[in-house]
């Protein structure tokens, strides 16, 4: 496995990060995996040297957070792994369930550490942007959860480079804990964040950790044109929101680029598709998910899988401009 430093920090993970939002049921996600079957994930993920997990709150209106912490507890030491969770979205319509208010912030990291079972959490994110709380509140809401230790570092996710911006140099300008990563929706059919996100993430020594690096498996097999066969899994046929993402044209097209290189190469699709990631410029680690065991090995023989400049090239100069998705 390699390791990186987490942008400017000493914090070091691994070149992938697990995504656990395939794990823990519950009815607003029939696709994601029980308990019993998610556990198996995680140790091969650990013996394969991964340290880095990612959950939040709101991924099975907390019980990704759950099964998360119990697997971490049987498997691993608590010094050892990093573990990043997300605050933002709600659970239910009542007031200040949802956002980034101070009194949700610190509501919602109380109830983050209880479901995980541990004292604090490696890096504490906010999920989006929220326009109905001022960023001074938000942030040092933010700050004063790190000095009580219970946070190490915070990161952010989805949102325009200006907020983003606002928000690294306010922090600054007050004294306050800075954001240190950058998870945002970044994949082979979605390239906007090359525009602006990405380059302010590599001026400010910010670590990137892609959302979606395959695009919710769109970039796994060889897409039909039709919603409605969108593939052969449960998450294939019920995740609205990857039906909403990559539907276009391009996407199409995108994807039929990976399948043929992928048969030129040999390999499955998905270590094309990872790869070409893995050599983007200021990528720390993409957010994979793995809901069977060939996800893992794709994902894990794609950090070794070399891509030539003239293979990127023809990869990439398919892609036309796409409005704004995942915000």
């Amino acid at each position: 496995m390699q390791y990186l430093n987490l942008g400017h920090t000493g914090l070091k993970v691994s070149r992938l990060c697990l995504g656990m939002m395939t794990y823990g049921q519950h009815p607003t996600r029939p696709w994601a995996l029980s308990e019993e079957d998610s556990r198996p994930f995680v140790r091969r993920a650990l013996e394969a040297g991964i340290n880095f997990f990612d959950t939040a709150d709101a991924y099975g209106h907390g019980a990704s957070e759950e099964v998360t912490g119990r697997a971490l507890r049987d498997f691993a030491r608590r010094e050892e792994v990093v573990i990043a969770t997300k605050v933002f979205f709600s659970w239910n319509d009542k007031p200040n369930q949802g956002g980034l208010s101070r009194k949700h912030i610190l509501d919602s990291i109380d109830g983050s550490l209880r479901r995980l079972g541990t004292d604090y959490v490696d890096l504490y994110q906010i999920h989006r942007w929220d326009p109905q709380t001022p960023i001074a509140e938000t942030l040092e809401a933010l700050n004063d959860i790190v000095r009580a230790g219970k946070a190490r570092y915070l990161g952010a996710s989805s949102m325009d480079a200006w907020q983003f911006a606002q928000a690294l140099y306010l922090a600054e300008r007050r004294g306050w804990t800075r954001f240190v990563s950058m998870q945002n929706h970044y994949n082979l059919t979605y390239r906007e964040e090359e525009r602006e996100m990405l380059p302010l993430c590599r001026a400010e020594g910010i670590g990137v950790l892609p959302w979606s690096p395959l695009a919710r498996g769109f970039l796994t097999r060889r897409p039909v044109r039709n919603p409605a066969e969108a593939g052969p899994t449960t998450r294939s046929r019920t995740d609205r929101f990857a039906h909403q993402l990559y539907s276009r044209e391009n996407d199409y097209t995108m994807a039929d680029r990976v399948a043929d290189l992928a048969e030129r190469r040999g390999v499955p699709m998905a270590q094309i598709a990872l790869a070409w990631l893995l050599h983007q410029p200021g990528i720390t680690a993409p957010i994979i998910g793995a809901s069977q065991p060939h996800h893992l090995d794709d994902a894990l023989a794609a950090l070794t899988l070399e891509l030539p400049d003239e293979e990127r090239r023809w990869l990439e100069e398919a892609y036309e401009p796409h409005p704004v998705l995942g915000h």
